[in-house]
């Protein structure tokens, strides 16, 4: 990366408007007002396309998938050509019947599809339960070059595993982007959310930290009821990117649909990986335990 290296980027932090077709217009309005700001990366948030449906198990939610690639990477095509940006999103893919992924999309400024990312690790939790409908990947992790550079594209729960972003690292990724949806069970108690939100932007900036390179991370907003009425989730926002130092480059509100701006130096890695050699000093021969699902 060359010295004195500018990126700008713009992550679209949004609410679920109740139809893809409002949300991919609220999509194309940012994409054009960041356009404007000069950014030159826009990062969506995960399954922008409609609601977190993952809140229950039913099968017809299953209709809301698509072929990848299909009517939604043509939209995003478009933008992404008409704009001139590189745009990152993130659908629900339907590979075969009964076989169907949460994938990341990446287009180039031209508006092909450069590369595409299954989420590996997947969650069944309270209020996330995406074994019911996703497929872990097969991609593996790598990362997918642009024209802004290689990017490390991973998807929410992966943002727990630092054998992840590691990966991406060891195979040259300049840039660490998690789309995500991400929030808490609005009974629990505030200590108990403020936990819980703290330890999400911890993780984040340990990735940074660890492997020397910016990192962003685009999350929903608003509150969105679970099917039949039992619960919901309240998605924190948050959105942030960081340097390679998990320094704070720019962060979003909690509560509310938010265009984030921000300036990476991308040349500020090499600098920190020359002081912090991390990588260097890695003891190889000594890790190969982490193969294992514990160490009884």
């Amino acid at each position: 990366m060359p010295k004195h290296s500018t990126l700008p980027v713009a992550l679209i932090q949004d609410v679920d408007r109740g139809s893809r077709e409002a949300n991919l217009t609220e999509i194309e309005r940012r994409i054009k007002e960041a356009a404007a700001s000069g950014a030159r990366l826009v990062l969506l948030q995960e399954l922008h396309n409609g609601p977190y449906f993952c809140q229950h198990e039913c099968v017809d939610e299953f209709d809301r998938a698509e072929p990848i690639p299909g009517p939604s990477t043509e939209r995003l095509s478009a933008l992404a050509r008409t704009y001139g940006v590189v745009l990152v999103g993130s659908l629900f893919e339907r590979r075969a019947a009964g076989l169907y992924h949460n994938t990341a999309v990446v287009f180039e400024r031209d508006g092909s599809l450069v590369g595409k990312y299954r989420k590996m690790h997947i969650p069944d939790d309270p209020g996330f339960l995406e074994k019911f409908y996703f497929t872990p990947g097969d991609l593996g992790f790598t990362p997918i070059d642009t024209s802004i550079g290689r990017l490390g594209v991973l998807v929410c729960w992966d943002q727990w595993y630092p054998e992840a972003a590691r990966l991406m690292a060891l195979a040259g990724a300049e840039l660490l982007l998690y789309p995500t949806a991400i929030g808490w069970d609005p009974r629990d108690p505030l200590d108990e959310k403020q936990r819980q939100r703290q330890a999400w932007i911890l993780s984040h900036r340990g990735h940074a930290v660890a492997n020397g390179l910016p990192v962003l991370s685009c999350n929903r907003t608003g509150f969105e009821a679970a099917p039949g009425g039992e619960g919901g989730v309240q998605f924190w926002g948050s959105s942030m990117v960081l340097g390679p130092q998990g320094e704070v480059l720019a962060e979003a509100g909690i509560e509310a649909p938010e265009l984030l701006l921000a300036e990476i130096d991308m040349w500020r890695s090499e600098q920190v990986r020359r002081i912090w050699p991390f990588l260097r000093d890695r003891r190889i021969d000594a890790y190969s335990d982490l193969l294992r699902r514990y160490r009884d």
